[in-house]
């Protein structure tokens, strides 16, 4: 059995919890629009062709921001090609993905969709083979009253009130070889910061997010920021990060311990902002958005629906692209990364795990089928709904195991909120022992524990193992459970984590 013992005070707080860090990611690939949230005469399916069950399952999820169209597919994206009437709307090649793209779905359907599911956009700009002409022209289109040709047409198309975006990206991976229209961080940089400037004489309420590195492993990381932000550092908002974890060679635990290299991400770039403003004599700080992160198997599979085999099947349109199955391991460490991106908050503003169904994503549906739950759902979901209030800073003293990438790892990973309003603490708990339990103590100082009001746990079922996933047929395999035995009086708290597990547990508090 292994111990930690984690402590809290009310008075020692990160910050305010921030809602856009439960957002997610559709992009033009794969199946994650079109059979995804887009089927037209599904059995499920509304008179814009949205399915209401995914939706349904969006709402439960808790996603409130979507960045959308991409991802690399922005970056050779032409927006008008997804206004007007569709029977006038070019179907193109996508270089990105290797697929014909219809553009039957675009900007007015997903606006449409994300009035549906309740969520806020986040909209990509092409800066890769376009540049500011079409950056400040799809800001008319969308936020501008009326009165101007692009306002007109979208008044035309069928939205007389503007869509009022105010969260928009300039561009994607632009640091990427693999990005189309692939450039240097000089030219990035002059390039974003014309383009938002452009785009703030036509609406100077949007908020802008420049391109970070794609992952802590570029080997410009660190000088592109630098650069990009020496250029941009008055006209943006965020800066970006992207990270995708996988396991290697059955190396269960450096992957479980895949939230360490995302604490080193954020923690280097926040340093290298806040450098540019220390040089630059800045009066604001840059904060972080992490708008593309979750665990992804990009090496070890050569499954049909990877990318460099569906280039060789050809042109198709919305083929099977990374359409990973999730583990209970997987769930573990998207909660660890969940967990993360919360201790965080105070620079970590906006989070967009990618993406949201079908494309390594929380739900999964069928085309003509029925759509589900992947384990990795659970763990967003709840904090989602339960991660309200202030962020608590957190004195962790835990067991450690050994693992080849990071070295000692603490066991039990942990994060925590208090709600004020309605009198609750929400403590987020992974256990990354493959084989022990954990029992977790934690002291709670300047509050009095009246209630467990909930404690539920995701762990490895009795007939199954670290691999089992939910399917079409056994959609509810892995899922959440009562968390037997947490109990919580006074000052203090104590609960047994599984082996393997994740678990959340909320309760009733008072202020001393």
């Amino acid at each position: 059995m292994s111990f930690a013992r984690i402590t809290l005070d009310r008075d020692f707080t990160i910050g305010e919890v921030p809602r856009r860090l439960f957002g997610s990611f559709v992009e033009h690939m794969g199946r994650c629009v079109y059979t995804g949230i887009y089927e037209p005469g599904h059995p499920e399916s509304d008179d814009n062709g949205f399915r209401q069950d995914v939706l349904k399952l969006v709402k439960e999820l808790g996603a409130t921001v979507i960045r959308y169209p991409g991802g690399n597919f922005v970056s050779g994206y032409n927006w008008e090609d997804g206004i007007g009437p569709r029977e006038n709307r070019p179907s193109r090649l996508d270089g990105a993905w290797h697929t014909v793209e219809s553009n039957a779905f675009g900007l007015h359907e997903f606006v449409d969709w994300s009035r549906q599911a309740g969520t806020e956009i986040m909209e990509a700009i092409n800066l890769g083979t376009r540049g500011v002409d079409a950056a400040r022209e799809i800001v008319e289109y969308a936020n501008h009253p009326g009165g101007s040709y692009w306002s007109d047409l979208r008044a035309k198309n069928g939205h007389k009130d503007p869509f009022n975006i105010k969260l928009w990206c300039l561009g994607n991976e632009m640091d990427g070889p693999w990005q189309i229209g692939h450039k240097t961080a000089e030219e990035y940089g002059r390039l974003a910061q014309e383009a938002a400037k452009a785009m703030r004489f036509v609406d100077p309420d949007i908020e802008l997010v420049a391109c970070g590195s794609s992952n802590s492993g570029m080997p410009t990381f660190g000088a592109w920021e630098q650069t990009v932000l020496t250029h941009t550092y008055d006209e943006v908002d965020y800066v970006s990060l992207h990270a995708y974890y996988q396991e290697h060679d059955g190396d269960a635990g450096s992957f479980l311990a895949s939230a360490v290299d995302t604490d080193y991400f954020i923690e280097s770039v926040i340093a290298t902002a806040d450098a540019v403003r220390a040089k630059g004599k800045h009066k604001k700080h840059i904060n972080l958005s992490f708008d593309e992160w979750n665990v992804w198997y990009q090496r070890g599979l050569d499954t049909e629906d990877q990318p460099h085999n569906v280039a060789k099947a050809g042109w198709r349109e919305h083929p099977r692209v990374i359409e990973d199955k999730y583990n209970v391991t997987d769930a573990v460490v998207v909660g660890t990364l969940l967990n993360s991106l919360l201790r965080h908050g105070d620079r970590v503003k906006i989070a967009n795990q990618a993406q949201l169904v079908n494309v390594i994503a929380p739900i999964f549906s069928e085309e003509n089928g029925p759509a589900w739950r992947q384990t990795i759902f659970h763990p967003f979901a709840r904090m989602a709904e339960l991660a309200k209030g202030q962020i608590l800073r957190l004195s962790v003293d835990s067991d450690k195991y050994e693992n080849a990438r990071f070295g000692d790892t603490d066991l039990v990973d942990v994060s925590a909120t208090w709600n004020e309003e309605t009198g609750r603490i929400a403590l987020f708990f992974a256990n990354r022992g493959l084989e022990e339990a954990a029992d977790i103590q934690v002291t709670l100082r300047g509050f009095d524990a009246r209630q467990v009001l909930r404690a539920e746990v995701l762990e490895v079922p009795e007939d199954g193992d670290r691999f089992t996933i939910n399917t079409q047929n056994k959609p509810n395999q892995v899922g959440l459970k009562p968390l037997e035995g947490a109990k919580a009086s006074g000052s203090e708290l104590r609960a047994t984590l599984p082996a393997l597990s994740w678990a959340v547990i909320e309760l009733a508090v008072a202020k001393d």
